[in-house]
């Protein structure tokens, strides 16, 4: 690479802060639970799915009258729309008249086009040995042309560094607010400058550890917060909150927000170290309660909340075969549709999101990975992950975790009548179970009524229960090393 040198200092008149920032950052997130993971993030770029509302609070000083203030300490992914800047110490005296944004950042490119027509001063590296070469720039387009001062013109492929007088106006080294204020009072005010910016965003993922008690499923949860941050910019020591939730936005570029006075507001009380959970309109509000430190291009762990220990859980196997509810325009009448299948036992994992259950918390959407201690070793293994949507209090949680490698079965039509008089069909079918462990297995087995609309049960082997308008269950238990078979008829008429 060829590296390229300003031989002078840039004096950039900025109106410098005069103490450190008070970051404060509420991080918003746009992405489908478990869509995201480290090793991807790389590939979002400036569609990283989330963002940030960033409130930037500093002591500055202020010229007097009608004045310009440069602010250099945004986000690289800011968006200038939504800035706003208000002066907590003469709110009433202090007003923004103009407000630009300059993102034309300096790079060797367009440091060189800029210099064309005029003097610059380049380093040539021969051997162990440098000599530096004086002249007029013509041309930056496949090397250097240079112009000299005897009227000769040097091309150059290869150089080790270029020095410049100054660096142009108009490049800035790091994209900068420029506000022409008109303030009442000049010296130091006690400011806040706030913006939302891309590049952040925040999803959770949930370690679960099945617990086999006596006999009784118990479930420890552990929940983790993984924040990223490509904004641009660094927040050191800030104070962060997460908003769980679909929250709105337009798809046309947000109005910039108003300069009106902020709302004083009463310290917060003394918040726990962790994640304080709180409703904000129809969403919920996580706060941190403590300040931590945000580096550019990185990705934080963060504790959502306290291992929640002991959860009462039911474990639960379901078997289907039948194909699910087809939503035809007439009676299916196919007697060979689905005649006969092999099915699948899928395991699932439920627990109820309550404080009789030691939980009750708002749960954002994320990614649940369970897993449970081997029985010959201790060790813990991964049996199955699922995502979750967004949880309120209340709700039953189902997870997903797998296939049954032990319990088998297939379903099979034992007779079929259609009578086109009638309008009637009647079907019967045979439901084997198999059970391969050394224990019995109790399971549901799930049948969709998928033929028509109008059913019902003719005759079965044992009760069921109808779980919506087509689909009905069996409760089955196997024998250990056995099998079970259920048999129903069911009539359809339309």
């Amino acid at each position: 690479m060829r590296i390229l040198a300003l031989s002078a200092a840039i004096a950039v008149s900025l109106s410098m802060p005069l103490s450190a920032a008070d970051y404060s950052l509420t991080v918003y997130s746009a992405a489908q639970p478990g869509s995201l993971s480290t090793e991807r993030l790389a590939d979002y770029g400036d569609r990283l799915p989330g963002y940030a509302l960033v409130r930037d609070r500093r002591e500055m000083s202020l010229p007097q009258g009608i004045g310009e203030v440069r602010f250099s300490d945004v986000a690289k992914r800011i968006d200038p729309t939504t800035v706003s800047f208000a002066s907590l110490t003469d709110p009433a005296g202090t007003r923004v008249i103009e407000q630009n944004y300059q993102y034309d950042l300096v790079d060797s490119q367009k440091l060189l086009q800029r210099y064309l027509g005029q003097q610059i001063m380049v380093e040539r590296l021969r051997g162990e040995q440098s000599d530096r070469i004086s002249g007029r720039l013509l041309s930056a387009t496949g090397g250097l042309i240079l112009a000299r001062e005897d009227g000769s013109v040097l091309t150059l492929n290869s150089w080790s560094n270029v020095e410049f007088p100054a660096l142009p106006g108009g490049l800035m080294s790091k994209p900068t607010l420029v506000w022409t204020l008109d303030a009442q009072r000049g010296g130091k005010h006690d400011a806040q400058v706030s913006y939302q910016t891309q590049g952040m965003t925040w999803w959770t993922d949930y370690n679960a550890t099945l617990v086999d008690a006596g006999g009784m499923c118990k479930l420890d949860l552990q929940a983790w917060v993984s924040l990223v941050n490509q904004s641009g910019a660094s927040y050191p020591s800030a104070q962060l909150k997460l908003v769980a939730g679909q929250v709105n936005r337009a798809p046309a570029p947000m109005e910039r927000a108003a300069y009106d006075m902020p709302v004083p507001m009463a310290a917060p009380a003394p918040a726990p170290a962790g994640f304080a959970e709180s409703e904000l309109f129809e969403y919920h509000l996580y706060t941190l309660g403590r300040r931590t430190d945000l580096p550019d291009n990185s990705v934080k762990q963060l504790e959502l909340f306290p291992a929640i220990l002991g959860t009462n859980c039911q474990r639960e196997l379901v078997f289907t075969a039948s194909p699910q509810p087809y939503y035809w325009s007439g009676p299916n009448l196919d007697q060979n549709f689905a005649a006969t299948q092999k099915g699948e036992v899928n395991a699932y994992l439920l627990f109820a999101n309550t404080e009789a259950n030691r939980m009750g918390l708002p749960l954002p959407g994320g990614r649940v990975r369970v897993n449970q201690q081997n029985a010959v070793d201790g060790s813990l293994e991964f049996i199955g992950e699922d995502l979750i949507e967004h949880t309120p209090r209340g709700e039953t949680l189902r997870l997903t975790l797998g296939k049954s490698f032990d319990v088998v079965g297939e379903r099979k039509q034992t007779a079929f009548a259609y009578d086109e008089k009638a309008r009637r069909i009647v079907e019967s079918f045979e439901v084997e179970l198999r059970n391969g462990k050394k224990v019995a297995v109790d399971l549901t087995v799930r049948e969709y009524l998928y033929r028509w609309s109008d059913w019902k049960i003719a005759e079965a082997s044992q009760d069921y229960r109808k779980q919506d308008a087509q689909t009905i269950d069996f409760a089955v238990s196997v024998p250990p090393e056995g099998k079970r078979t259920l048999r129903y008829s069911v009539t359809y008429q339309w």
